[in-house]
């Protein structure tokens, strides 16, 4: 599958709320916030609730210094303690009250934040499934479980907490302003002086922090790509004795993510001392104002005191908005890298008013066909053949030459540039993608199975099939007997991968599962190359069984297997130079001679189970 990857590496790269965000760097927060926001309007009435929640919590959490400033007055004129009691009694209640309004809001946000995260990943992951194989192409698998993993749960920790706490934060600085200038307004201008200098050093930090946590989640994400290339890639790394190499590699890109987030940290923590230093000097600045005016007579000990606990109030809001403003600035960063993948248009999608493929018999063309993954680099040139119902039609040739390209414009993985193909006269432009695929089925060198039962991965294939079905089609590829000797037969649950099965008998539940599928045109890239002589034969003799009255594109580098081919086609740098049968080929002692006598140096009869 080599030239699979001809096309490189390009620059990288949505959602029901539409929007552009395939940007390089974070350029419209506003619009992610918008955006992210927009998950919350379905639940809009548990909103309003929420919100009456936290006014009345923030409410009755600024009552307790007006009675704490009542009960020093009170002291002071009557010189006894009568009265204490029924203010203590109301400090309790409205205490009572402040946790209950928060915990009933706490409780219903999660719930609200947590059903919008739901919809919000499950629409990034359904937006992935419909994006161009080109697009995994360009991006690691590593970046887009970061996206799916770290930046969710960024967005969700936002939504569950740090919108509330804003909320009811700046409506508690809003509601002490109001207290403030209520009870004195010469000692309220006092505690205003600082909160100016608070307002430009929140702002400033914010403005700073929304780039700098963008490229703390965007190094992470790389991070991510690293290790899960690394682990998966396991074996290699051992065998070549790289695993220095793989730690190098790895240190690199943790030091990359340490730095960016250390900046990122660095920045946003630098807030907290810097506004408690002002928070100190405007509780003194109030100090030394409102001893002057007591002193004078202006106003009372009581409000005095009352003054001081909502300046310190005053300013444990604005400390926490800060705080929270950087929290929120990660889970923008976060959604801006979603809605990044959001806002991906899939480059193959069905024209308008295409139909679905009727059942096919299997007779396929290609007419002219120009392809290349990326534009001005073309891997296929005038590509033109034909092939009959229930003929196998051999790709062979070099690596890298299109063969694997050739199945991929097929399944209509990638489109063409020029040119057409036609499956019983119809171009597979023409009709829906899905209608298409469902008719081919695809074996691949190293067949993908999932951490699942193996009746599970069988009936990927097909959905609806019964367990007599499964059974018959593993029977067929020749799997029954070895599926029956696991621990559980049919029930066991199969390691990441199938890595706890060997590379002959995940094909073969490939083959099985290929089979279940029932499909008219198959396609077998390499399906043998990976495996022992042995193996291979079993492996041939299922693949005859799937193969049978089906047409089949089959890539082999072993050309014993494909000897009795209806059709070989020779492939080098994209086109087709020769074509013919296995014997008409030999007779012409071109290419595809030499290629078959190199393999077969000084041998007399190559063997093949296909022969």
């Amino acid at each position: 599958m080599a030239e699979q990857h001809a096309q490189g590496q390009v620059a990288r790269g949505g959602g029901p709320m539409g929007g552009a965000m395939a940007t390089a760097r974070a350029k419209d927060a506003k619009g992610a916030a918008r955006r992210m926001l927009a998950y919350l309007r379905p639940y809009q009435p548990k909103l309003v609730v929420v919100g009456i929640l936290v006014v009345i919590g923030s409410g009755l959490s600024l009552v307790g210094p007006l009675l704490i400033g009542r009960a020093i007055d009170m002291i002071i004129r009557t010189r006894s303690l009568q009265g204490l009691a029924n203010i203590a009694l109301l400090m309790a209640g409205t205490s009572l009250g402040t946790w209950l309004a928060g915990s009933a809001q706490a409780w219903i946000m999660a719930s609200i934040s947590q059903n919008a995260v739901r919809d919000m990943r499950r629409g990034l992951f359904e937006h992935l499934q419909s994006l161009s194989m080109s697009y995994f192409d360009r991006h690691s698998q590593g970046d887009l479980m970061s996206r799916l993993t770290n930046d969710m749960d960024a967005i969700s920790q936002s939504l569950s907490q740090d919108l509330t706490s804003l909320f009811s934060n700046v409506l508690s600085v809003a509601a002490i302003i109001g207290i403030m200038l209520a009870l004195n307004k010469w000692l309220a201008l006092a505690a205003f002086v600082m909160l100016p200098f608070m307002f430009l050093l929140t702002g400033g930090i914010m403005h700073k922090t929304r780039a700098l946590f963008l490229e703390q989640q965007r190094s992470v994400g790389h991070l991510n790509g690293v290790m899960d290339e690394s682990v998966g890639g396991q074996r290699v790394v051992q065998a070549f004795g790289q695993e220095g190499k793989a730690l190098q590699v790895f240190d690199e890109s943790n030091k990359a993510a340490y730095h960016a987030s250390r900046k990122a940290q660095f920045i946003a923590l630098l807030v907290m001392p810097l506004l408690m230093v002002l928070d100190h000097a405007d509780i003194a600045v109030v100090a030394g104002v409102g001893g002057v005016l007591a002193i004078r007579g202006m106003v009372t000990v009581g409000v005095v005191s009352s003054f001081i606990t909502y300046t310190q109030r005053l300013s444990q809001p604005l400390l926490q908005v800060a705080n929270l403003l950087n929290t929120i600035q990660a889970a923008l960063a976060g959604a801006e890298r979603v809605f990044e993948v959001m806002d991906h248009k899939p480059e193959l999608r069905d024209k308008p008013g295409a139909q679905l493929l009727p059942e096919i018999q299997g007779d396929v063309v290609f007419e002219h066909v120009d392809f290349g993954y990326l534009k001005n680099v073309p891997v296929l040139h005038d590509v033109s053949l034909h092939a009959l119902p229930g003929q196998m039609i051999a790709l062979v040739g070099p690596t890298g030459a299109g063969k694997t390209t050739m199945v991929s414009i097929l399944s209509r993985f990638y489109d063409i540039q020029a040119g057409r193909i036609f499956i019983d006269g119809t171009d597979i432009k023409d009709v829906q993608v899905d209608s298409l695929r469902r008719q081919l089925g695809i074996v691949l060198q190293d067949g993908f199975l999932f951490s699942a039962t193996v009746r599970e991965n069988l009936r990927y294939g097909r959905l609806d099939a019964t367990d007599d079905e499964i059974a018959a089609a593993a029977t067929l590829a020749n799997a029954d007997q070895f599926i029956r000797r696991l621990p559980d037969g049919y029930d066991t649950v199969l390691a990441e991968r199938g890595s706890d099965l060997s590379q002959g008998q995940r094909q073969l539940l490939t083959i099985a599962r290929a089979i279940l599928a029932d499909p008219r045109i198959l396609v077998l890239d390499e399906a043998t190359s990976s495996v022992d002589t042995r193996t291979e034969i079993h492996i041939q003799q299922a693949l005859l069984n799937l193969m049978r009255g089906r047409t089949s594109f089959v890539i082999a580098h072993r050309l014993s297997t494909i000897r009795t081919a209806d059709q070989v086609l020779v492939i080098n740098d994209g086109r087709i130079i020769e074509r013919g049968t296995h014997h008409e080929l030999l007779a012409q002692q071109g290419f595809y001679y030499k290629l078959y006598m190199s393999q077969f140096k000084g041998t007399a009869s190559p063997l093949g189970a296909w022969s």
